[in-house]
């Protein structure tokens, strides 16, 4: 029986306010402000599991666990799942893809 494929890639709509951390702004030099702020991560789990996690403090990225607001399924469902390989690839790739297009991204 072939392996099921079970890593996701996720992005989390993050708050505005992480617009004051120096570190993120800095890292979004083409941030546009119509735009949200996101993180985008990777995952072997549900990425609602993942987010609960993340909220949870558990393996939590600190811009998620202070800002982190809701999932924003509509910018990768279309992806999961995936294989490993495949989802570490993706995860970088949509967060340049978001960061071209105006997002505010944080993806570690």
């Amino acid at each position: 029986m072939p392996k099921r494929h079970h890593h996701h890639v996720y992005v989390v709509q993050l708050s505005k306010d992480v617009l004051y951390e120096r570190k993120f702004v800095k890292c979004n030099p083409d941030y546009d402000p119509l735009k949200p702020c996101v993180y985008v991560g990777m995952t072997g789990l549900d990425p609602d599991a993942r987010f609960d996690k993340h909220k949870a403090g558990v393996r939590a990225n600190r811009y998620v666990l202070k800002y982190g607001q809701r999932l924003l399924p509509k910018l990768y469902e279309c992806y999961n799942p995936m294989p490993y390989a495949a989802a570490c690839e993706m995860e970088v790739e949509l967060a340049i893809a978001l960061r071209e297009a105006g997002y505010g991204v944080w993806q570690a």
